[in-house]
C-alpha cells in the first residue's frame, strides 16, 4: 500500500508533466486548453482483492479522484472512482494500469434498434430537469436502493435521473418495448446503453427526446450516448448537469463513477478516435 500511495502522490504533484498515466495526462491537457486550470488534486486508494505469489503481489483496487478546477471566475469538483491493478514485487511497484472504461460486452450489447410506429407526433411532457440533475448529485457516487445494481450500472441510473424529474414509463411488461421499470423486471431501454440510445431516437409517447447535432445545445438534464469504437454499437451514457463558463456541458455517469466530467470522455482508456456521440434533448418537442 505505501508504493501505491507514493506512486499517486508523485502523479498528483506532477500533473502536468507526467506520463505515466495518459488519460490522466489528456485531462489535465484538455482542461487547459480550455482555460481552465487544476488548482488542488487530492486522492484515495482501496484495495479490493489481493493475491500474492511468494515476492509477488497482484493488487486490485478502486482510485478515487478529485480536482478542484476553476473556471474562469468559477470553482467545481471533477471526481471520479476508477479501477486500477498493481503488481508488486518485494513492496516495489512493478507495474500499474488504470482502467476508467471499457467497450460493452456480452447483454449490454444485446439490444436491437427501437422504433414506436403507434404516435406520429412525439407527445412531450413536463420534465423537471432541476430534480433530474439533484438526483443525479445525490447518487453520483452510491446506489439507490429502491432500484437494481447492475455491475455495467450507466444506463440503470441515468434512467433512475430520468425518472426522478417526472420522465414516464410506459411499456410493461415487454422487455423490448417502451422504457420501464417495476422492480422485478424493467426494459432494455432502461438497463442497457445501446437500447436507450435507440429508444430516445424513435419513441413518441413517455419518455421523449430530441436529438440534436451538438453538445452545446445541450441543458443540464439531457443525455449523452457514446459509441466509443464507432462500431454502431453504444457502450455507455451520461447525465449532463452543468455547464461550463463556455456553455459546454459536464456530465455524471456511473459504472466508473464520475461527477462533473467533460461530456467528450477524450481523457478515457475507453477512448478511441472513431468514437460517436448522440445528444439527446429530454421532454424536447
Amino acid at each position: 500500500m505505501d508504493a501505491l500511495r507514493k506512486y499517486w502522490e508523485d502523479i498528483m504533484k506532477r500533473l502536468l508533466d507526467q506520463k505515466e498515466e495518459p488519460w490522466l495526462e489528456c485531462k489535465v491537457k484538455n482542461l487547459h486548453e480550455r482555460g481552465q486550470l487544476v488548482k488542488r488534486a487530492t486522492f484515495n486508494v482501496k484495495p479490493y482483492h489481493r493475491v500474492r505469489y511468494e515476492r509477488v503481489s497482484d493488487i486490485s483496487y478502486m482510485l478515487s479522484l478529485s480536482l478542484l478546477i476553476k473556471d474562469r471566475q468559477d470553482y467545481y469538483l471533477e471526481e471520479g472512482v476508477y479501477r486500477c491493478k498493481a503488481f508488486l514485487n518485494g513492496g516495489k511497484l512493478i507495474d500499474q494500469v488504470t482502467e476508467t472504461e471499457t467497450s460493452t460486452t456480452g447483454e449490454e450489447r444485446l439490444a436491437s434498434a427501437f422504433t414506436d410506429n403507434h404516435q406520429e407526433q412525439r407527445l412531450p411532457f413536463k420534465y423537471d430537469r432541476r430534480a433530474a440533475v439533484q438526483y443525479a448529485e445525490r447518487w453520483w457516487d452510491s446506489y439507490n436502493p429502491a432500484y437494481n445494481h447492475f455491475d455495467v450500472d450507466c444506463t440503470n441510473y441515468v434512467s433512475q435521473c430520468l425518472r426522478a424529474g417526472g420522465a414516464p414509463m410506459w411499456g410493461q411488461p415487454n422487455r423490448g418495448k417502451g422504457w420501464w421499470y417495476s422492480g422485478s423486471n424493467w426494459s432494455y431501454s432502461w438497463a442497457v446503453a445501446h437500447s436507450l440510445r435507440w429508444y430516445l431516437s424513435g419513441a413518441r409517447q413517455g419518455l421523449t427526446a430530441k436529438e440534436v447535432t451538438d453538445a452545446a445545445l445541450l441543458s443540464p438534464g439531457d443525455v449523452i450516448c457514446y459509441d466509443f469504437e464507432g462500431d454502431g454499437r453504444f457502450d455507455h451514457n451520461t447525465i449532463v448537469v452543468k455547464m461550463t463558463s463556455k456553455g459546454l456541458p459536464l456530465v455524471n455517469a456511473h459504472t466508473m463513477n464520475s461527477r462533473h466530467r467533460f461530456w467528450d470522455y477524450e481523457d478515457s482508456t475507453a477512448y478511441t478516435p472513431a468514437i460517436q456521440y448522440k445528444f439527446f434533448k429530454i421532454g424536447a418537442e
